[in-house]
């Protein structure tokens, strides 16, 4: 009988610090960089003073649809470089604002864009659901686009 407490012990142990460590990668890393409202990043994209990039997975763009104004890359593809440098062109400096979920993935990839050399990378931490930076593209009523299921 001890063994067998001890055994699930050890395994509400090992689910607690999976839930505990599921958590912690929720929380967006600390970005010094500049960030905009999602209400500022379509005004903005809509006047051409940034490039919207829609960093998610297809099946995301597919579910919610894709900011109107941005150009969806999802950002796990082998040639994201690339594809970026082919949206925004080979100037490093110009404004590229990131969206995606809820503001978790576009501030780490903001920051490993700032650490590639770009100058003028900005988070958009609300993202498309909501986060605690605000409601979210989709609750702030703000337009989006259909996309096909090709579209990457």
């Amino acid at each position: 009988m001890t063994r067998l407490r001890v055994l699930i012990g050890v395994v509400m142990l090992a689910v607690a610090a999976g839930l505990i460590a599921y958590r912690v990668s929720l929380i967006p890393p600390d970005y010094s960089g500049d960030s905009l409202s999602v209400a500022e990043a379509y005004q903005q994209a809509a006047d051409g003073d940034v490039v919207l990039i829609d960093i998610r997975r297809p099946k995301e763009w597919q579910q919610t649809g894709v900011p109107a104004g941005a150009a969806p890359l999802d950002m796990r593809r082998d040639d994201f470089g690339q594809a970026l440098s082919a949206i925004v062109g080979p100037d490093r400096s110009r404004p590229i604002a990131l969206i995606c979920a809820r503001g978790v993935r576009s501030v780490r990839l903001a920051l490993a864009l700032s650490d590639a050399g770009y100058t003028n990378i900005i988070d958009v931490p609300e993202g498309m659901l909501g986060s605690a930076a605000g409601p979210g593209w989709l609750d702030a009523g703000l337009p989006v686009n259909t996309i096909s299921e090709k579209s990457e």
